[in-house]
């Protein structure tokens, strides 16, 4: 939650115990000093508090008086402090949404390379759950103003806003950013997207959600890097589960499931070269020795992928290595070559 709107509430509860405090006050002094009954107790700090100047229950004594005269200037007090914080916190509530939103946009102008997901539904929320355990800079665009409380509470850069409009896209730096992913659930709604998006900018990564089959030709012509299917994902996990149980719930276990648990990591080459441009192989980087990962698979220069690569592989610039470990083992790897 906003700082502001957090002070605000404070505020508002702190209000609201006074007033409490000052009636409960009022009740047990009406009913110890003048020996009024309950309702009778309540009924005068009622009338007392709001000053609206009724007739007493029967006639005050000296001592009643004196603790009506207290009453009275504590109630005009702590009732005048409430009416004026909730009446500043309706007057400034839009101010403190703008303020908010002026916040939220210029930490989002710092942001570059960063991944725009386009909803926050329960794709969109999984792929920030993943991004977030990779320490990912990304921004979320969600149309509907109700998930906004959702998206501060889980401490996520967003923008209100429709991922169709250009000017959506371009205010969550959609120019800047690396990739997009777009998990709306509706496929017309992610092929304008993906139109936008390539016409925005030519060299992002687009990565798509789909519901049907017949929406994936369109969407990769579209202009989309890779396509998902997140039912299809779905019934072939279940046929694996009862084909290959135990190799399922092992790679199951290699998921991100948070901030303790990452276990694979693909790591750039020549985030791994000494300041030497030399070719190196996958042996002379010794990464089982240096950090206990293990090398299970290799992406090349051209985008071509190899599994369980040779120790003897000559790792290309601009190539990429897919290592498996412990998450002991990748915070090793991350530390020995200062990997971010």
């Amino acid at each position: 939650m906003n700082p502001l709107i957090k002070f605000f509430r404070t505020k508002i509860y702190t209000a609201v115990f006074l007033l409490v405090v000052i009636l409960l006050i009022g009740i047990t002094g009406y009913k110890m000093i003048s020996d009024y009954s309950w309702i009778d107790s309540l009924y005068m700090t009622v009338i007392t508090m709001t000053t609206v100047g009724f007739g007493e229950v029967v006639p005050l004594d000296d001592q009643s008086k004196v603790f009506t005269i207290f009453l009275i200037l504590a109630s005009v007090v702590i009732v005048g402090y409430a009416l004026s914080i909730i009446t500043e916190y309706i007057l400034s509530k839009n101010d403190i949404e703008e303020l908010i939103h002026k916040k939220m946009q210029k930490k989002i102008d710092s942001f570059k390379g960063h991944i725009v997901i386009c909803g926050y539904g329960r794709n969109g929320k999984q792929a920030a759950r993943k991004l977030l355990a990779y320490k990912k800079e990304f921004v979320v665009i969600e149309k509907d103003k109700e998930v906004e409380e959702r998206l501060q509470i889980d401490n996520v850069s967003y923008v209100i806003g429709n991922a169709n409009e250009d000017e959506t896209l371009i205010q969550a730096g959609i120019d800047r950013a690396s990739c997009l992913i777009s998990a709306l659930p509706n496929d017309a709604d992610n092929l304008f997207v993906v139109l936008s998006t390539r016409q925005l900018n030519k060299s992002i990564n687009i990565i798509s959600r789909a519901s049907l089959e017949t929406s994936y030709d369109k969407l990769k012509l579209a202009g989309a890097n890779n396509v998902i299917l997140p039912d299809k994902i779905g019934g072939d996990h279940m046929a694996s589960l009862v084909v290959v149980p135990g190799l399922m719930e092992f790679i199951d276990n290699l998921s991100i499931v948070g901030k303790s648990n990452i276990n694979i990591e693909e790591v750039a080459v020549e985030k791994l070269y000494s300041n030497s441009k030399e070719a190196r192989t996958i042996k002379d980087l010794d990464l089982r020795k240096k950090t206990g990962c293990t090398v299970i698979g290799y992406k090349d220069e051209n985008g071509e992928y190899l599994v369980n690569p040779e120790a003897e592989l000559e790792l290309a610039l601009n190539s990429r290595l897919i290592v498996l470990g412990r998450p002991e083992q990748i915070d090793a790897l991350n530390s020995e070559y200062n990997i971010n």
